[in-house]
């Protein structure tokens, strides 16, 4: 388990490893599209795809929203959803985020109350229909195509890559990234990855505390495929936002006692690694 420290980002902020947050992209816009799933039957996933320039074949990514939904205020997908598209569309990979809620009719799920989507169940369904729609693609490598979520995404995702009872004919997810999942239930399941597993996190994360993905991390040490975490000093949830002020949010669910304000916010040292990391871990 990797704590960074401060002196490490100050040396990486004078080397000119952050990214200004809105650099010029070559990529080309996000294209609608939908997705079959298994279940129920006939049903359709919607979704947006960032396809790098040129016929490819390139590696790729199903990339999972958090409980705030994909949606942003002015757009299809919300401001980080959009930046992370573009990054790393540019950086050569085609990027696809099924929209779990609204292929649903469903708001928002972050609040008391609110939540009827299981990220452990339905989510799992469309990680795998988003994986298997990409690999029927001609312009990418179906035996490239990783795993990246967000909060309740990054929660789907980890239970995605868990070992199977059953083996899936195509081929499997190649690496995951999961940004700030809560991983009390997981951890208290006894979670392995079948697949190379990052994940990223705030110390200071109250929403999501990094305590219980680190016990989570050190509990499948041994019986799972390479996993790795990495706490960044104060950061908070939504650390890899491109431009989320210091804030607190009331009344989200799975706090303590479902009351307690957490925080989000951006915070550029631990975004900059974070920019610089994702690429390299599912480029190996």
């Amino acid at each position: 388990m990797r704590r960074l420290t401060a002196l490490s980002f100050a040396a990486a902020i004078q080397a000119g490893v952050l990214l200004p947050a809105h650099p010029s992209y070559s990529a080309s816009a996000p294209e609608p599209v939908e997705i079959a799933l298994e279940e129920p039957k006939e049903a359709k996933l919607s979704g947006f795809v960032y396809r790098p320039e040129g016929k490819g074949p390139f590696p790729a990514i199903v990339a999972m929203h958090s409980c705030d939904g994909l949606a942003g205020t002015e757009g299809p997908l919300a401001e980080r959803y959009a930046d992370w598209g573009e990054r790393l569309a540019a950086a050569g990979f085609v990027v696809l985020f099924p929209d779990s809620f609204a292929s649903r009719a469903l708001p928002q799920q972050c609040t008391v109350g609110q939540r009827s989507q299981r990220s452990g169940r339905e989510r799992m369904g469309d990680a795998d229909a988003a994986r298997h729609w990409l690999q029927q693609q001609s312009y990418v490598v179906a035996d490239r195509i990783s795993l990246v979520g967000w909060a309740n995404g990054a929660v789907a995702a980890l239970w995605t890559v868990r070992p199977r009872a059953h083996k899936d004919a195509k081929p499997d997810f190649r690496s995951v990234v999961a940004f700030y999942p809560g991983c009390r239930r997981l951890r208290d399941t006894a979670w392995s990855a079948r697949a190379p597993t990052l994940i990223l996190i705030g110390a200071k994360d109250d929403w999501a505390p990094a305590s219980a993905c680190e016990q989570m991390v050190a509990g499948a040490r041994g019986r799972s495929a390479r996993t790795a975490i990495v706490v960044y000093p104060g950061a908070v949830h939504d650390f890899d936002h491109p431009s989320l002020p210091l804030q607190a949010r009331t009344g989200v669910a799975f706090t303590a006692g479902n009351s307690a304000p957490v925080h989000v916010g951006t915070d550029a040292a631990a975004r900059a690694d974070a920019i610089k990391r994702v690429p390299e871990w599912i480029s190996r």
